[in-house]
């Protein structure tokens, strides 16, 4: 036998509870009694009260709680072999983590916002694999295809400016290596999916864009910041705060580049979505491109399906409370009717 929610066993405290709240109104009704008359007295004033009544039908209540609590815990025993398929895309999330990131005209700034989208993104997916590349001036792969979600979130959580020691923006760097990840897998079940503000300062994308095209992969961009651009806050050598400056000491502000993004998901199939703050984009992907496409097999596994066995306590449960409901506390008279 197993238990589906043990926790629910701590309820065990609430029928000590219930028995000892249960004795002490037994108690506090036989000093009732005693005030009412002398006990002998009061044995034929109440001649028609069956001892013991009270307290039988106390432990039914105590037995109605008690099966609850099983039932509540969902007891399982028996089960049978079924054959479990997990089917989905790979899907790469490519996020930039370049200081123009740190830009705070999306609340509380680009990168923890596309953190905190990505988090909730996870929770629409059904058993696709999802990786994790990070890219400034250089890209690595800091999370392989896995459905393992929650190792996925741990990578998440850490990423941050310094997670890619070379600074600057080479979005060409960051296909490169989803295209490399994807080696083993056939193009129709690929789905690259970058956040970034599109401010490429290093090599011409449009080289890896291509390959992607040529193999088949699909590029889906989230534009993150405004139009308008923002300062961008850093800490000077003292660990002061500041602003980040270019070589000639000029304040640098950052902004979105649009066209940039649009024209990498035109030329692949993909979408670009542009993010905000109630409506980031990657549910927008996954619900109106993701989850349409053909999804692979991508394991298949035996699972040992456990019969539910929870309606027995229940029943029994409902079976003590309608025995309570309808125990009298007074024996009948001659003619069938309870004295009164």
């Amino acid at each position: 036998m197993r238990f589906v929610f043990p926790e629910f066993f701590y309820g065990l405290w609430g029928l000590v509870l219930l028995a000892a709240f249960l004795s002490l109104a037994r108690r506090r009704r036989q000093k009732c009694y005693d005030r009412f008359a002398e006990q002998k007295l009061f044995l034929d004033l109440a001649a028609t009260l069956v001892p013991g009544r009270h307290v039988f039908k106390h432990g039914l209540l105590l037995a109605v709680f008690a099966f609850s609590l099983v039932a509540l815990a969902r007891p399982q025993w028996g089960y049978e072999m079924r054959e479990i398929k997990r089917q989905g895309l790979d899907i790469l999330l490519v996020i930039d983590t370049s200081r123009s990131m740190l830009a705070d005209d999306v609340k509380p700034n680009r990168l923890e916002r596309a953190k905190l989208a990505v988090r909730d993104f996870l929770r629409q997916l059904k058993g696709d694999r999802v990786g994790l590349i990070a890219f400034s001036g250089d890209a690595f792969l800091i999370c392989p295809l896995t459905v393992d979600y929650g190792g996925f979130l741990l990578s998440l959580d850490h990423l941050d400016k310094k997670t890619i020691p070379r600074g600057g923006t080479n979005i060409a760097r960051a296909l490169q290596e989803a295209l490399r990840e994807y080696d083993n897998t056939p193009s129709r079940y690929k789905a690259v999916i970058i956040i970034t503000d599109g401010e490429n300062l290093e090599e011409d994308p449009f080289v890896a864009v291509k390959e992607a095209k040529d193999k088949g992969v699909k590029i889906y961009c989230v534009g993150i910041g405004t139009q308008s651009g923002e300062l961008i806050k850093d800490a000077d050598i003292f660990g002061q705060p500041s602003y980040l400056k270019d070589g000639q000491g000029n304040i640098v502000k950052s902004r979105l580049n649009e066209e940039l993004l649009q024209r990498i998901a035109l030329e692949t199939g993909g979408v670009y979505v542009r993010a905000s703050g109630a409506e980031f984009g990657l549910d927008v992907i996954y619900e109106k491109q993701l989850a349409r496409l053909e999804k692979r097999e991508l394991e298949t596994t035996m699972a040992k399906n456990y019969f539910e066995r929870f309606q027995l306590p229940l029943g029994a449960a409902l079976f003590f409370l309608l025995w309570e409901f309808f125990l009298p506390l007074r024996r009948e008279d001659r003619n069938g009717r309870l004295d009164a």
